[in-house]
Parts: C-alpha cells; structure tokens; sequence
C-alpha cells in the first residue's frame, strides 16, 4: 500500500487547511486510514482514523471539534479538515493506514510521507 498526502503548507492562526490522502496498491485489509502528526521536539501523537467502509471515526484526546476526519472509499482517500488552527497544531502530519482503527502507532502497517502545516502567529 502506497499512500499520499498532500494539502499541508502555512497558514495563520485561526485559518483553515484540508489535508488529503490517497491509498494505492493493495489496500484490500487495510480499510482503516488515519492522521498522526508530529511536532519538532515531540513524540507523534494521534488525529484522527476512519475506517471507510463503514464510516466509523477515531478522534484523538482534544482533536475533535476543530479536525474533521472524511473520507471517500471509491477513492481510497481520506481527508482532514482543520479549523481555527493554533500554532500548537504547527507539525508533520503523517497517513497511515490498518485494518485496525485504532490510535495505536502499531497498529498501522503502511505509513505515507508527512506533509508540513506550519501555524503562524
């Protein structure tokens, strides 16, 4: 499985970004794609996870109301819109994908290359 994520790049606090990410190859057991993100410093923490084909939703501890998780199951993508975002939400968001949905790192086998949302004041 090959993921892609694109959308990240600067934005100022209070504003709005939409982050994609598109699976390929064999995504068959890997109907689970989720968000982490990483800031400088920090360890990865979780955003969000969706399994597609039900729709069913994960949020992580404070995430939910200003991130959005979505996604399209014909298209093998997920999206995450971020509202009102804080310089505190300035990191590498990274796709991950599992047939879990879980907000366990482990638990996602494929893992795509970050995509930077840098917050400014």
């Amino acid at each position: 499985v090959q993921l892609q994520a694109s959308g990240g790049g600067l934005v100022q606090a209070g504003g709005s970004l939409r982050l994609s990410c598109a699976a390929s190859g064999r995504t068959a057991g890997s109907d689970v794609m989720g968000w982490f993100r990483q800031a400088p410093g920090r360890e990865r923490e979780f955003v969000a996870a969706l399994r597609l084909s039900r729709e069913w939703t994960l949020y992580g501890d404070s995430m939910k109301g200003r991130f959005a998780i979505s996604g399209d199951n014909a298209k093998k993508t997920i999206y995450l819109q971020m509202n009102t975002l804080k310089p505190d939400d300035t990191a590498a968001y990274y796709c991950a994908a599992s047939g879990l949905l879980s907000a366990f790192q482990s638990a996602y086998d494929y893992w795509g290359q970050g995509t930077q949302v840098t917050v400014s004041s």
